[in-house]
């Protein structure tokens, strides 16, 4: 009995995250980007509105210091200024508190901001949370907006080891085209 309850979790789960990977392109792709007013890692408020005029790729990842997020969160560090000539901000967003993020900044010399979505909201509104009822992290999810705030990339399969090279070449195209 206690294997047929386990295969029935198991089985759940995967449908869940299976579901969960396929996300909400065509809802959000060339759509206003859905607003946000997250804490930073010092405690401040950031807004979409912060960004306008600039292009900003805001990537969602499961939780500071873990390993796929640490290699994606350094690959977005090591491209940094790359991506900043393209006229572009980069934000990571997950539902670690704003101390949690202050300390992932300052261990591996982040230059860009993070912000907290202590509830998942905004992780929701982008189609880039998993709630597993007593479990909730962001999803290993990228967005590119354009300066105006319209979503031009979504990204819901990411390799962190190549993302940030993939999230760069794709700002040059979009970029390149305004």
């Amino acid at each position: 009995m206690k294997i047929i309850i386990l295969l029935g979790i198991v089985t759940l789960i995967i449908l869940a995250l299976k579901k969960s990977i396929s996300g909400n392109d065509k809802k959000l792709l060339d759509q206003p980007a859905p607003k946000f007013n997250l804490k930073n890692s010092q405690g401040s408020l950031i807004s979409l509105e912060s960004f306008k005029g600039k292009w900003l790729v805001i990537y969602f990842y499961p939780k500071d210091d873990t390993p796929g997020c640490t290699k994606e969160s350094c690959n977005f560090r090591d491209n940094f200024q790359s991506i900043q000539s393209l006229n572009a901000s980069i934000v990571g967003v997950s539902l670690d508190p704003s101390s949690s993020h202050q300390n992932f900044k300052k261990k591996y010399s982040l230059p860009f901001m993070l912000l907290s979505d202590g509830t998942g909201e905004t992780a929701q509104k982008y189609g880039a949370l998993n709630n597993f009822v007593i479990l909730k992290f962001a999803k290993r999810q990228t967005f590119v907006v354009d300066p105006k705030g319209i979503i031009r990339s979504v990204y819901r399969n990411v390799n962190p080891l190549k993302h940030a090279d993939e999230v760069m070449n794709d700002l040059r195209k979009l970029t390149s085209n305004t």
